[in-house]
C-alpha cells in the first residue's frame, strides 16, 4: 500500500483497485475515472454504486456532512483503500497525489529535506556533477573530453529535472505555507502535528502530480497561507484538483465544480461553492415537492389497501399492497436534508457593564532558549465594548491565544494593566477538550455541563435534546455516549453547552476547526448578531482562521503581524483585507505602521453636512450592518474609508498604474469596496445626524 503523503504514479503502484479491466485510461479519456463505487463500514453504507470522472483542467470541490463517504472517496481515488465493488482507473503515466489528513514523514529528516525528498534524483545528478567537475581539475586529454562530455550529459538531465531553480522554489513554496528559513533545518521529528502536515503538503506541491487530492488541506494553515495556497492553486498549479474542504472562500476561489456526498451518493453542481449553495437550494425546492407527493401517494395507497384487504376487492387491495412494497423498496425518496433556520431561546445572560474588557499599554514576553527574548506584544491598548464582536487574526505562534488568556486574567501581563468589567461571565470554547465523560449520553453532557457552569441553572431533557437537535444532532444520535463521537461531533456537543450556559462573553478558539459545512453555517447562525438572526447577544471573542465566520459574526478585528505588532481595525475580515490590497498596492513609502500605537491627534472626518431643522425627513430605512456603532466610531471609520479613497484614487491616476493592467484592476477592486462602505457609512451618520 503507498505510503500516506506520497505521490503515486499510474504504472507503477496505482491501478485499477478491482475488476478485470484495464488499469490505465487511453489519452483521450479523462485522466482519472471511478466507475460504480460500493463500500460501507459494517452496516453503513457510506458509498452506494458513485461514478465520477475528472477531466485534466478541472477543480473540484466535494463536500458533505461529516460520515458521509468524503475521505472515503478520496482514499479510493488513491488507491489507498479498495471499494467493496467497483474500480478506479487512470490514464497512463499520470502522477496522483494524496495529503492524508495524517501524513506520515521521516522523523530523521529535516523540515526543508522532508519537503524536497520528491527531488532525490535532482540532488543525485548535483551531486554526480559535482565529482565530474572536482576529476576535470585533474584530467587532460582524453579523459577530459570524455569528462565534457558526461558534463554536458549531466547538465541536461539537470536541466529536465527541474535545473537549479529547484532551491529557490523550496524555500518560496515553504515560506509561502508559513514557515521561516531559520526552521528549515529543524529535525521532523521536533515538528508539531500541524506542522508535519503543512511539510507533507509541500511535499506534495513541489512534486506537481497531474492530480491533487487533497483532504483538508487548510487544517493548520493560518489565514497568510490559505491565501497563498489560493493563489498557488488558482495561478500556477495546472492539473486537476479533487479537494475536500470547510474552507468555503476558498472553494470559492478555486473550485470550478462541487460535489456533494449525500445519502451514500453523489450529487454534482457546476461552479464553486456559491454558485453551489443557490442551485442546491434550487434543487431542495424540488426535491422536498417529490418528495412529500411520493409520501402523499404512499398514504393514500395504504389507506386504500386497509379499506379493502378484508373485502369484496381484496384482490386488488393485495396487488397494490406488492406494487407499494416493491416502489418503497427501489423508488423511496429520502427527504432532502436541511438546514432550517436557527429557532431555539437561550438563557437570558446577565447585563454586563459598558466595558467588558479593557487593555492598557500591555507586553507579553517570552525567554527563548537561545537566551533571546520573542515579544508577543508590546504597548497594547484594546477596550471591548458589551456587545461588540472581536475577532482575532495571525500567523500560528504570533500569541493570539495568549492575548486572550491574558485579556481574561488567566496569564499575567509583563507590563500594563487589564480590566474585566462588572457582571463578566466569560465561556471560554478551547481547542482542547479533556472535560467529556465517555460514558454520558450527548444530551445528558449538555444538560451536566449547564449545571456546573451554574448550579442554579436547569435544563430539562426536552431542552437538552431540542438544543442538541439545533446543531444538528438527530433524535437516535442524541443518545450516543460521548466517547464514540467524533472530534467534530465533540465541538458541536461543547459548543452548544456554552451557548445555553448564560454566559454574557463567549471567547472561541478555533471553533469550526473540526466541523463541517453545515455545523460552521449552523455556528455563524448562532452567533450573528440579533438583526442578523443569531441568539447570542453578548460580546464575543473569536480566535478563528475561518474568515467566512468572521465576516459573518465580527466588527472588530485585532491583527497580528508575527513580529510582536498588533493593529487595532473596526470592520469585518472583508474589508480589513480590501484595505490590505490597497495598501499593497501604494508605494512601499508609505507602509502602514505594525504595532498599535496610542491615539493620535488626527485631523477631524470630513463628514456629510447635517440636513436643516425644516427638511423633508426621509423614508423610514431598513437597519443598516453599521447601526450598532457609536457615533464617534462610525467619524473615526469615516475618516479612515475618506483617506483611503483619496490614497487610491492618487494611485490609480499615476502613469506608472496605467500600463499595469493587473495592478489597475486589483487597485480598482479595492477602490469599489471601500467606496461601497464609505457610502453606507455616510447615510448611517446622516441618519444619526437626523435624530
Amino acid at each position: 500500500m503507498p505510503a500516506r503523503g506520497r505521490t503515486f504514479f499510474g504504472d507503477t503502484s496505482f491501478r485499477a483497485v478491482s475488476g478485470s479491466g484495464a488499469s490505465t485510461l487511453p489519452p483521450a479519456m479523462p485522466i482519472l475515472a471511478a466507475t460504480n463505487l460500493k463500500h460501507a463500514y459494517g452496516e453503513n453504507i457510506v458509498l452506494d454504486g458513485i461514478s465520477l470522472s475528472i477531466e485534466p483542467d478541472e477543480r473540484i470541490g466535494v463536500v458533505g456532512r461529516n460520515g458521509a463517504g468524503k475521505s472515503t472517496l478520496l482514499k479510493m481515488l488513491a488507491g489507498d483503500m479498495t471499494p467493496d465493488s467497483g474500480e478506479v482507473v487512470l490514464r497512463k503515466g499520470c502522477k496522483v497525489g494524496y495529503l492524508h489528513q495524517d501524513p506520515v514523514l521521516d522523523p530523521d529528516d529535516t523540515l526543508k529535506g522532508a519537503a524536497e525528498a520528491g527531488f532525490a534524483e535532482l540532488h543525485d545528478l548535483h551531486r554526480e556533477l559535482e565529482g565530474v567537475f572536482e576529476q576535470m581539475g585533474r584530467a587532460d586529454g582524453a579523459t577530459l573530453e570524455r569528462l565534457l562530455r558526461q558534463q554536458a550529459d549531466l547538465e541536461k538531465r539537470v536541466e529536465a529535472a527541474g535545473g537549479y531553480a529547484v532551491e529557490h522554489r523550496v524555500e518560496q513554496v515553504l515560506q509561502g505555507l508559513g514557515f521561516t528559513s531559520a526552521q528549515f533545518g529543524v529535525k521532523v521529528r521536533g515538528l508539531s502535528g500541524g506542522q508535519r502536515a503543512r511539510v507533507a503538503l509541500a511535499r506534495l506541491l513541489l512534486d506537481e502530480p497531474e492530480v491533487l487530492l487533497l483532504d483538508e488541506p487548510t487544517n493548520h494553515l493560518d489565514i497568510d497561507g490559505r491565501l497563498w495556497l489560493e493563489r498557488f492553486l488558482r495561478d500556477e498549479y495546472k492539473g486537476a484538483v479533487v479537494m475536500i474542504s470547510h474552507d468555503r472562500y476558498l472553494l470559492d476561489a478555486v473550485v470550478n465544480r462541487i460535489i456533494e456526498t449525500e445519502f451514500a451518493r453523489l450529487v454534482d453542481y457546476p461552479g464553486n461553492y456559491a454558485k453551489f449553495r443557490e442551485l442546491r437550494a434550487d434543487r431542495r425546492v424540488t426535491q422536498l415537492r417529490a418528495y412529500e407527493k411520493q409520501q402523499d401517494k404512499f398514504k393514500k395507497e395504504e389507506a386504500f389497501i386497509r379499506k379493502f384487504k378484508a373485502g369484496q376487492r381484496s384482490k386488488q387491495a393485495r396487488g397494490r399492497e406488492t406494487r407499494l412494497e416493491r416502489e418503497k423498496a427501489t423508488e423511496r425518496l429520502e427527504r432532502p436534508m436541511e438546514l432550517k433556520e436557527l429557532s431555539i431561546s437561550l438563557p437570558k445572560a446577565e447585563r454586563t457593564g459598558d466595558v467588558v474588557v479593557s487593555a492598557r499599554e500591555i507586553t507579553k514576553r517570552y525567554p527563548r532558549e537561545d537566551g533571546s527574548t520573542l515579544t508577543l506584544f508590546e504597548k497594547l491598548d484594546v477596550k471591548i465594548g458589551r456587545g461588540e464582536r472581536w475577532a482575532i487574526l495571525g500567523p500560528n505562534g504570533a500569541g493570539k491565544t495568549t492575548l486572550v488568556r491574558a485579556l481574561l486574567g488567566e496569564i499575567p501581563v509583563d507590563e500594563g494593566v487589564v480590566r474585566i468589567g462588572s457582571n463578566v461571565q466569560p465561556g471560554h470554547f478551547k481547542q482542547t477538550r479533556d472535560d467529556l465523560d465517555p460514558e454520558t449520553p450527548l444530551y445528558r453532557h449538555i444538560q451536566n455541563t449547564i449545571l456546573k457552569e451554574n448550579p442554579a441553572a436547569r435544563l430539562s431533557e426536552q431542552q437538552a435534546r431540542d438544543l442538541a437537535g439545533a446543531f444538528l444532532f438527530s433524535g437516535s444520535e442524541q443518545e450516543r455516549p460521548m466517547g464514540v463521537l467524533s472530534g467534530g461531533e465533540r465541538a458541536r456537543v461543547a459548543m452548544a453547552a456554552l451557548l445555553a450556559s448564560s454566559k454574557n462573553l463567549l471567547v472561541l478558539d478555533e471553533p469550526t476547526n473540526h466541523l463541517d459545512i453545515p455545523a460552521a453555517e449552523r455556528l455563524e447562525q448562532a452567533l450573528a448578531p440579533h438583526e442578523g438572526g443569531g441568539v447570542f447577544d453578548g460580546t464575543l471573542i473569536l480566535i478563528s482562521h475561518d474568515r467566512a465566520l468572521i465576516d459573518a459574526t465580527c466588527d472588530h478585528m485585532l491583527v497580528f503581524d508575527g513580529q510582536g505588532g498588533v493593529r487595532v481595525f473596526l470592520g469585518n475580515y472583508s474589508e480589513w483585507r480590501a484595505k490590505e490590497l490597497a495598501r499593497e498596492a501604494a508605494p512601499s513609502t508609505t507602509s502602514a505602521p505594525t504595532r498599535a500605537s496610542k491615539a493620535s491627534s488626527t485631523p477631524p472626518p470630513q463628514v456629510p453636512r447635517a440636513p436643516s431643522a425644516d427638511a423633508k425627513p426621509p423614508a423610514p430605512k431598513r437597519k443598516s450592518r453599521f447601526s450598532w456603532m457609536k457615533l464617534d466610531q462610525i467619524e473615526v471609520r469615516l475618516h479612515e474609508l475618506q483617506s483611503d479613497v483619496a490614497e487610491l484614487d492618487e494611485r490609480l491616476a499615476a502613469p506608472a498604474t496605467w500600463g499595469d493592467t493587473a495592478l489597475s484592476q486589483r487597485l480598482t477592486e479595492a477602490r469599489s469596496k471601500l467606496a461601497a462602505e464609505l457610502e453606507e457609512l455616510e447615510g448611517e451618520w446622516l441618519e444619526r445626524a437626523e435624530e
